[in-house]
């Protein structure tokens, strides 16, 4: 049996478009700021189609006025990722305004660093709500409109924190291994009906979450460059490339991955 795979016969201008997202519409839990936002300016500037989202409607307006002054297509949907109802409005308002959803990007996050022991049943809650459940929501309602469709990408944010030991970190670093298993099995259920499923793990990043403890100076901050063996922390600019390829036609054999971005802290 003959199998044709969707980049065979690439011929010298095809190699460019192999790499492009041009045209396409990408959905960005948690892009108002920081991470989601850059990733959201990055894939607008190269042609893509952008449905802004977050919690904070004062921040996605102000997001959604300055990618739209870039030129962007570009609109903005309130949602909080830990509401069923927010999620399936996210994905019905970006296929009503757009007639699809091509790229996923679960990216909405939560952080608080304390000792494991002191963590209150609220602070538990918010962050598997937001983190692990909210993931969830976001990619159920993608892979429906999705699979209606004939495929997509769906780009998990995860951590180096899902598979290492990072001390103060233990609710986050348990619900970013539920997303790295998320990952994984979604991409294994979904993958022969056209819906690759991926996360990157960021190292330790210059996109500081709230509650997480923003003192350059503090013995984490110091923890964290000692322990990357490039010492220093990522630029928000260097995810552009890893979230791109994912999103792209070049990965279009790629599923299930955990991308690790983190200047080889996961390899030490």
């Amino acid at each position: 049996m003959t199998h044709t795979t969707p980049n065979s016969g690439v011929g010298p201008e095809g190699y460019r478009e192999l790499f492009g997202v041009d045209g396409k519409v990408v959905c960005i839990s948690g892009s108002s700021r920081g991470l989601g936002k850059s990733l959201a300016t990055c894939f607008g500037k190269l042609g893509a189609t952008i449905v802004l989202s977050s919690h904070n409607s004062e921040e996605l307006t102000e997001a959604e006025a300055e990618l739209a002054h870039l030129g962007i297509n570009v609109c903005a949907i309130r949602a909080d990722v830990q509401s069923h109802g927010d999620c399936g409005a996210l994905i019905s308002g970006a296929v009503d305004r757009f007639g699809r959803i091509d790229v996923m990007i679960c990216n909405a996050g939560i952080d608080i660093i304390k000792p494991a022991q002191c963590y209150e049943e609220a602070e538990w809650d918010e962050i598997v709500d937001t983190n692990l459940r909210g993931y969830y929501y976001c990619a159920k309602f993608a892979a429906r409109a999705m699979l209606d469709q004939g495929g997509g990408s769906i780009i998990m944010t995860s951590s180096v924190a899902g598979s290492l030991g990072i001390p103060g970190l233990a609710v986050y670093a348990a619900t970013k291994g539920g997303v790295n298993q998320l990952t994984r099995t979604l991409a294994v259920e979904w993958a022969n009906k056209g819906i690759r499923v991926n996360a990157v793990a960021p190292g330790f990043i210059n996109n500081f979450m709230d509650g997480a403890h923003q003192n350059i100076d503090s013995s984490y901050q110091r923890r964290a460059l000692a322990l990357t063996p490039m010492q220093r922390r990522g630029d928000l600019t260097e995810y552009f490339g890893p979230y791109i390829f994912l999103a792209s036609s070049a990965a279009s054999f790629v599923t299930g991955e955990i991308l690790y971005v983190d200047g080889g802290y996961a390899a030490s």
